[in-house]
């Protein structure tokens, strides 16, 4: 499969037009059409629906799409990897990881590293454990950041000098709002929004014990960003981390922490036996002595 045809068929699944696919290709209409139908009988699967007006993807083609653009997010990676192997070390660096407060020590290594060696830029990437290492497995991601507890077995890890706590997001107007600490009885028939990972984990049936199954969940989320809108909008309070949304002076939300406290801890993992890019391993040099220096500030 060329990747000159899959740069042509993305074309065509973002313009869904062939028409305007060939122009942005400054190409004309009947070589694309041919690369496409020839594409199609590669793969001996039909990957478009050609209306009158416009096209669209089958199943097939949305499975392509999604592989395709993968494909060349790497090649492009490759080609920058290779190429940044001289004396001066530059390249680009992908982390993922989910909302975390710990994100910060990650800033302050690459703040550390940018002033000594500017041509290395960063790529952060947002979404839970699932897509954090299904993106690492294929090589899209450098380093990825989980929130415990995670399934690590498969990688090479740090466990990062950070906790996060669990606790509830809520409107400053609301009853709840007036407590220091949630506990398990306050969120019997409370409308709750609650992150999809923590639900998947049962990271909190052990607080709650037998009231977990009784929770009234109407929204979940994959990041708390978009919940807090709905929090706003009084759609119900949402079971998050610590620190994310911030509580600046006249904020409408507030967080409480729950009690019995739930701490979770940080791990940055990156594939074993993986070859790191200079960029990489300077970052990853650079992390460890960051939490070394940590340590022994929270020793003093």
């Amino acid at each position: 499969m060329d990747i000159r045809v899959l740069q042509y068929f993305l074309a065509v699944a973002r313009e869904a037009s062939i028409t305007k696919a060939a122009e942005s290709l400054n190409m004309t209409q009947p070589p694309l059409s041919r690369q496409l139908k020839e594409l199609e009988e590669e793969l001996g699967k039909q990957l478009f629906i050609r209306g009158s007006r416009r096209i669209t993807l089958t199943e097939e083609g949305m499975i392509l799409r999604k592989r395709a653009e993968e494909m060349l997010e790497l090649m492009e990676k490759t080609k920058i990897e290779i190429s940044s192997s001289s004396e001066n070390i530059s390249g680009e660096i992908y982390i993922g990881g989910g909302e975390t407060e710990g994100i910060r020590l990650i800033a302050k290594t690459a703040e550390k590293i940018r002033r000594k060696y500017p041509d290395i830029s960063y790529h952060l990437f947002s979404g839970n454990a699932e897509d954090v290492t299904e993106r690492l497995d294929r090589g899209l991601l450098d380093f990825g950041i989980l929130i415990e507890p995670a399934d690590i077995k498969k990688y090479d890890f740090i466990k990062l000098p950070a906790k996060d706590r669990w606790g509830l997001l809520m409107r400053r107007d609301h009853p709840l709002a007036a407590k220091s600490a949630i506990e398990p009885e306050d969120l019997q028939g409370l409308p709750l929004i609650a992150s999809r990972q923590s639900l998947a984990h049962n990271e909190l049936s052990g607080w709650l014990g037998k009231q977990y199954e009784s929770l009234q969940i109407v929204t979940t989320y994959n990041l708390i960003y978009n919940a807090s809108l709905m929090v706003e909008e009084k759609v119900g309070c949402a079971l998050c981390l610590d620190h994310i949304i911030p509580e600046y002076e006249n904020s409408p939300l507030c967080f409480r922490p729950l009690k019995p406290l739930i701490e979770v801890g940080l791990d940055i993992v990156w594939k074993k036996y993986q070859v790191l890019t200079k960029s990489a391993a300077l970052f990853l040099n650079a992390l460890q002595e960051e939490i070394k220096s940590h340590k022994k500030d929270n020793e003093r």
